[in-house]
């Protein structure tokens, strides 16, 4: 269960929220393996500010749950971003980073540092790349070397968009998700509804739900 900076979609794009705004981003991933399963759900306020128009900030909240095994993890840690270069001059760049520490042992579980680079093909149809590190406590090796390739495009009316991206950990894993985006009337909510696999792992696949409150 490893996520990049991108929220329901594990590739992250290089841009910030509009400034003078804030949206609560939450989403919910259930895991269907040989190894029993398990989930993971987030919520992540984050905000940008008027004055600093080119960072999103925030703070964000995991709980993993796992399948055979007993137990839960809580991890609560920041959420930035810092956009670089906008993707109107014609390739984005930005730099994320997540954390989190464990609520119950007070230890540094999780982290990654990801540069996302935004292409935009038309005014419909996007590529975003990612590579970064990434930093996990449970797992071994701990630390490990994060990428993704991802392409969205709207289709039909503006609000509803396609998504597909293929990702992976080395050393460690890999895998793809694809999913529909629902924005109605380009309003405050937006509605995610995924589906992926991992390719190496025992949770092979997981079903993802996301909505997101802007405001």
């Amino acid at each position: 269960m490893a996520w990049a900076a991108g929220g329901a979609h594990i590739v992250d794009d290089s841009e910030v929220i509009d400034p003078g705004t804030c949206q609560l981003e939450t989403w919910l991933a259930g895991f269907d393996g040989s190894g029993g399963g398990g989930g993971y759900a987030d919520a992540t306020p984050t905000c940008t500010l008027s004055s600093l128009p080119r960072l999103e900030f925030g703070l964000q909240f995991q709980h993993y749950w796992y399948g055979n095994t007993t137990g839960s993890d809580q991890l609560l840690g920041p959420a930035l971003k810092v956009n670089l270069i906008p993707q109107a001059t014609g390739v984005g760049l930005g730099l994320a980073f997540t954390g989190g520490v464990n609520l119950a042992t007070g230890e540094f579980a999780i982290g990654a540092l990801v540069m996302p680079v935004s292409i935009p093909l038309d005014d419909k149809t996007r590529i975003n790349l990612n590579a970064g590190w990434q930093f996990f406590r449970i797992l071994e090796p701990q630390n490990g070397f994060f990428y993704g390739a991802q392409i969205e495009t709207k289709i039909g009316w503006e609000e509803v968009s396609l998504m597909l991206e293929v990702f992976g950990r080395q050393p460690g894993f890999t895998g793809a998700q694809m999913g529909v985006r629902w924005r109605p009337n380009d309003g405050p909510l937006e509605f995610d509804l995924l589906a992926g696999s991992y390719f190496d792992t025992v949770n092979a696949k997981f079903f993802t739900i996301g909505i997101t409150f802007r405001y």
